[in-house]
């Protein structure tokens, strides 16, 4: 479809659907009922690279990691079931909410260390530097 034609009609194109966004766009249902994926903080120290997912009411085990090929992906699922017996009236109310966030890691990252840990609703995934990629300090080298 000619991307003229593809913002036309509404429906994105294959390419867009697949490297223009996120696997899952949803994970919190707002007021307004729209989806949201959580706020991600990027860091570059010295040393590693940090992704810090903020994801309040998540636990550890609600999260799944996974690194493929370079690409790190971080998502979650969680269900929650809701139910209430009373005299002669039932209520069960069922929720569901799923997110997937996919990052390519550069070629200077140590793939076979990386480590996460999960505390205060913050899930941080550290993603160490190769030897040869870390800033190595200043020094004079001297004329012979």
């Amino acid at each position: 479809m000619l991307p003229a034609l593809r913002k036309q009609s509404g429906f994105p194109g294959l390419i867009d659907e697949f490297f223009g966004r996120d696997v899952f766009p949803g994970f919190f249902l707002d007021v307004d009922k729209r989806m949201n994926v959580p706020a991600v903080n990027i860091i570059e120290g010295k040393d590693d690279f940090r992704i810090e997912v903020a994801a309040p009411g998540l636990d550890k085990k609600d999260f799944k990691i996974d690194l493929d090929n370079n690409v790190l992906t971080i998502s979650s699922e969680k269900e929650e079931k809701n139910e209430q017996n009373e005299y002669r009236f039932m209520r069960r109310e069922f929720s569901y909410s799923s997110f997937s966030r996919s990052f390519s890691l550069p070629d200077t990252a140590n793939t076979e260390k990386v480590t996460a840990k999960h505390a205060d609703g913050i899930l941080t995934v550290t993603i160490p530097k190769r030897e040869e990629a870390k800033v190595k300090p200043s020094r004079e080298i001297k004329i012979s």
